[in-house]
C-alpha cells in the first residue's frame, strides 16, 4: 500500500511539474496582414520539435461583418488557446466558423480551443481523423512533449463540400479536392481573392505523403494554378502572390514519381533510393531528405508491385 501511495504521489508531482513547465511555454503567435480583414499566422518550416512545440503549420482568420472564420486550428488546444487570444487582440468579433483543411494533426488538434462554434471539414478528412487521431495524438506527445499537455482529439461537428456560404456581406467559397490527402479542402475569401491552399500546397519546404495520391495531386494543383488569386497562403512556408509556390510544389512531385518509378524498373534497392541525388532545384528546401526517406518508406511498396508487370513483361520478350 505505501508503495501505490507512493507512486501516485510521484505521479502526482510528475503532472504538476509538467504543467508549471507547460505554462511557461508559448508560441507567442503574430496574426499578419495578407489582405482586408484576412490574417495568418505563420509556422517553422521544419518538423515536430520540443522547441518548436510543433508549430509547423500555416493558419488563419477572416473577418466578417457577423464574426470570424477560422482556418486550421493548429498542433495543440495551447496552440489553439492562444491562436483566439490572437484573434480578440485584432477583433472582438465572435468566432462563427472553423474550417479544419485535412486530417493532419498541426491543422486540427486545436480544435478543442473552439469547441464552442461550428468546426467543419469534408467527410472523408473527419473519417480518417476518427480513425487514427487518438494514434497521432500519442506520437505528437512523444514529439513534443508539454506542449500538448491537455490536448485531447475534437472532431469536426460538421461536414461541408465544394459550396459558397455568405458571412453577412462576405462570401467564403469552399472547394473540396483529394490528393495530399482523401479530403483536402481549400478556402477561398472572394472578397480580396485570398486563397488558403492548406498542405496541397507547399513552399521553400519539401511536400509531406504520407497520405498522398501524387497523380491525382498533381491534376489538383493544374486545377489551382488556373484559379484566379491575389494572395496564397500554403499549408507550409510563406505566403505568395503568384503561381511559384503551386510550380515549385508540382515540379518536386513530377520529379519525386519519376525518380521513384525510374528507381524501381532499375531493381534499385529502398535504401538506395533514399540516399539518391536530390536535383539543385530542390535541394535548398526544408526537409527535403528527411521528406523524401519517409516518402521512400510511404510510397516504396506500392511502387515496385506497379513495376513489376512491367519486368515480367521485358523478360517473357
Amino acid at each position: 500500500m505505501k508503495r501505490l501511495m507512493a507512486g501516485m504521489l510521484l505521479v502526482g508531482l510528475i503532472l504538476v511539474i509538467g504543467e508549471a513547465a507547460a505554462g511557461k511555454l508559448s508560441y507567442n503567435l503574430k496574426p499578419v496582414r495578407v489582405a482586408e480583414g484576412v490574417y495568418a499566422f505563420f509556422g517553422d518550416t521544419r518538423h515536430f520539435t520540443r522547441k518548436n512545440g510543433g508549430n509547423i503549420v500555416n493558419t488563419g482568420f477572416i473577418i466578417t461583418d457577423i464574426g470570424v472564420v477560422v482556418i486550421d486550428t493548429g498542433p495543440s488546444v495551447k496552440y489553439g488557446r492562444e491562436m483566439r487570444a490572437a484573434i480578440a487582440s485584432v477583433t472582438p468579433k465572435p468566432i462563427v466558423q472553423v474550417y479544419n483543411t485535412h486530417n493532419h494533426p498541426d491543422h486540427y488538434f486545436g480544435n478543442q480551443a473552439f469547441k464552442d462554434v461550428p468546426i467543419a471539414a469534408l467527410d472523408a478528412a473527419r473519417k480518417v481523423m476518427s480513425h487514427e487521431g487518438e494514434a497521432v495524438a500519442e506520437n505528437l506527445y512523444r514529439l513534443v512533449g508539454d506542449w500538448m499537455l491537455g490536448t485531447e482529439v475534437v472532431l469536426p461537428s460538421d461536414t461541408v463540400s465544394s459550396s459558397g456560404r455568405r458571412f453577412g456581406g462576405r462570401l467564403i467559397r469552399t472547394i473540396a479536392y483529394n490528393g495530399h490527402t482523401d479530403g483536402d479542402l481549400v478556402v477561398i475569401d472572394e472578397q480580396t481573392g485570398v486563397v488558403f491552399a492548406g498542405d496541397l500546397v507547399f513552399f521553400n519546404r519539401a511536400p509531406t505523403t504520407p497520405h498522398a495520391e501524387i497523380p491525382a495531386w498533381l491534376d489538383v494543383l493544374e486545377q489551382l494554378r488556373k484559379t484566379p488569386f491575389r494572395v496564397m497562403i500554403p499549408g507550409h512556408g510563406p505566403m505568395v502572390r503568384d503561381t511559384r509556390a503551386i510550380d515549385q510544389t508540382a515540379g518536386y512531385l513530377s520529379w519525386l514519381q519519376k525518380a521513384f518509378s525510374d528507381a524501381a524498373a532499375s531493381g534499385r534497392e529502398m535504401t538506395e533510393v533514399m540516399r539518391m541525388d536530390i536535383p539543385a532545384s530542390f535541394s535548398n528546401l526544408s526537409m527535403v531528405r528527411e521528406e523524401l526517406v519517409r516518402s521512400v518508406q510511404h510510397k516504396w511498396p506500392d511502387i515496385v508491385k506497379a513495376t513489376l508487370p512491367l519486368a515480367e513483361q521485358k523478360q517473357e520478350q
